[in-house]
C-alpha cells in the first residue's frame, strides 16, 4: 500500500489510526502548498483533488479517511478501532457522525473561509462571511460533547475509537490555526490530554 501524505489534520488522522493499529504505510508526500494535490497526476489517484488516499497494492485508491481508516482496521492485527460486534461498530459511527458533522466540518470551513482563505479561494468556493458563525457553531458543539462525555475515559466509553481519533486530530489542528477548544471544557481537556499522551499521537 502507498500512503499519499500531506500537511493537515486529515491525514494526520490516517496516520495515527495506522499506528494505533500497529501498521507501518509507505508514505509518499504531496506538496498541498503548490497545489500539487490539485495536477493531473495526483487527480488521476484521486478526483477530488482531496488528501489524502491510500493507493492498494491492486491499483485500487481510496479516499475519504473514515473509509481508508475502516479499510485499515479491517486488514490489521490486533482490536478493531471500530468495534468488535455490531453494537460497538454502529456506536463508533455514530460518534464519529456526530464529531464529523457538528466540529469537524464547521471548524475546517471556518478555516478555509477565514484565516486559510488566500490558500482556498482559488481552489474551492468560499464563503468569507460564513467563517466566524461556522467557528462558533464548532465550539458550541464541542461544548455539547463536553457534557455527553462526562465519566468517560474514551469518546465510546472505555475503549479506544475512531471517534477519539478524529477529534483529537481535529482539535490539534484547530490549536495551530486560530481555533483553540476551550480548555474550559473540563471533560474535553481531560480527555484531550490523555490522547495527547499516546505515542500514536505524534505519527
Amino acid at each position: 500500500m502507498l500512503f499519499y501524505n500531506s500537511l493537515g489534520p486529515n491525514p494526520h488522522v490516517v496516520r495515527m489510526f495506522a499506528t494505533e493499529k500497529g501498521m507501518d504505510l509507505e508514505i509518499t508526500e504531496i506538496d498541498i502548498m503548490a497545489g500539487e494535490n490539485r495536477q493531473a497526476d495526483y487527480l488521476r489517484k484521486n478526483p477530488a483533488g482531496q488528501m489524502p488516499c491510500l493507493e492498494l497494492d491492486d491499483g485500487t485508491v481510496l479516499a475519504e479517511i473514515t473509509a481508508i481508516c475502516e479499510y485499515l482496521d479491517e486488514t490489521a492485527d490486533g482490536d478493531s478501532l471500530i468495534g468488535a460486534t455490531p453494537e460497538e461498530r454502529a456506536e463508533t459511527r455514530m460518534w464519529t457522525r456526530r464529531i464529523d458533522l457538528n466540529i469537524v466540518e464547521p471548524m475546517g470551513n471556518g478555516f478555509r473561509f477565514g484565516e486559510g482563505l488566500q490558500m482556498f479561494k482559488d481552489r474551492i468556493t468560499t464563503i468569507p462571511e460564513a467563517s466566524e458563525g461556522l467557528k462558533q457553531i464548532a465550539r458550541e458543539k464541542l461544548a455539547w460533547l463536553d457534557g455527553l462525555i462526562e465519566g468517560r475515559e474514551f469518546i465510546c466509553g472505555d475503549r479506544m475509537s475512531l471517534a477519539d481519533v478524529l477529534l483529537y486530530c481535529f482539535l490539534t489542528f484547530g490549536k495551530s490555526v486560530g481555533q483553540p477548544y476551550d480548555e474550559g471544557l473540563a471533560n474535553i481537556h481531560g480527555w484531550y490530554q490523555r490522547i495527547s499522551e499516546r505515542p500514536s499521537a505524534a505519527a
